[in-house]
């Protein structure tokens, strides 16, 4: 069995060509050859934690992946997130791999998820990104948009001025223009590329601000009390885009739209069906989309796979 330290996985990251991976996994399990049980959770009253797991028919392993975040952590000197991904045979269920990975693939992997989404639903034409938070995720998803979109103009709220400042330091550095604000209203009022990554209980973004030809990716929502977006913001979407829909139902911004009776379910189609070909994503530049992300373990199997295929 192999054991793989945080830096030895991030030592041959770079080297992995990980949006066909998620690509692939999502297209397995919307075709219904992937088995995914409901999320395991539990809440602390400090953090959460999050147990995943499934397999893909015909491939070689399954996964069950731990990742906690704990929102506090910073403020001690800690990281906000941890975790590991345990990889097992699917023949024998002999263990393949420990990847002690410290939930950084788990970053990664719904980073990655989110380039997926912009590439299949974001207009061609990027006039500008905007993010919604300042933190790790807010970071990761930023970088990989660039793999899918040449825009490097970029508008960044979060709630507290210092991690603003530390975000448009670390970003300008890696190539990005960065503008950064307090007011969350001025990212649906100029930018037409949008992802929210914060653990947010509360409607950050309104449906009044919303533009016609804007695309948002809603990461942050991946539990049932957790919200981002107004759930208006989806009534007026041309194209809403679940992960998955059995996941989206009691979870994530789709949860909550359904929950206040601004949609309904037949309206949303999933990821891994507009990636076959299946569904449509968008079709105009004017349409609206929004791409509802709660984390399926399908990228957690194909992240770890890979990884340990590269270790080998």
């Amino acid at each position: 069995m192999k054991i793989a330290t945080l830096a030895q996985i991030k030592e041959i990251l770079p080297a992995l060509d990980l949006i066909p991976a998620i690509e692939k996994g999502f297209a397995a399990y919307s075709s219904g050859r992937a088995t995914v049980p409901p999320v395991g959770e539990l809440i602390l009253d400090k953090g959460e934690v999050h147990i995943k797991s499934g397999y893909i028919e015909g491939e070689e392993f399954y996964v069950i992946k731990i990742a906690s975040g704990f929102y506090g952590n910073p403020s001690i000197g800690l990281p906000s997130g941890n975790g590991c991904m345990l990889l097992f045979k699917q023949k024998t269920g002999e263990p393949a791999a420990i990847l002690l990975d410290e939930g950084h693939l788990t970053d990664v992997r719904t980073a990655v998820a989110g380039a997926v989404a912009a590439k299949y639903c974001a207009p061609r034409k990027v006039e500008r990104i905007g993010i919604v938070g300042a933190g790790v995720q807010a970071r990761l998803q930023l970088e990989w948009l660039t793999r899918v979109s040449p825009c490097r103009d970029v508008l960044v709220w979060g709630p507290l001025a210092e991690e603003l400042e530390n975000y448009e330091r670390d970003m300008e550095s890696r190539g990005f223009s960065v503008e950064t604000t307090l007011d969350a209203a001025s990212i649906l009022n100029t930018c037409n590329l949008v992802v929210t990554a914060t653990p947010s209980k509360t409607p950050l973004l309104s449906a009044a601000d919303l533009r016609p030809g804007t695309h948002i990716t809603a990461v942050g929502s991946d539990t049932p009390d957790k919200q981002e977006l107004d759930p208006e913001i989806l009534a007026k979407a041309d194209v809403v885009v679940a992960d998955s829909l059995s996941q989206c139902r009691l979870r994530g911004e789709i949860h909550k739209a359904l929950e206040a009776g601004q949609i309904w379910e037949s309206r949303c189609v999933e990821l891994g069906a507009i990636i076959s070909g299946k569904e449509r994503g968008r079709t105009s530049e004017s349409q609206i989309t929004v791409v509802d992300l709660t984390g399926v373990a399908v990228q957690d199997i194909e992240i770890a796979t890979a990884v340990y295929r590269t270790l080998k």
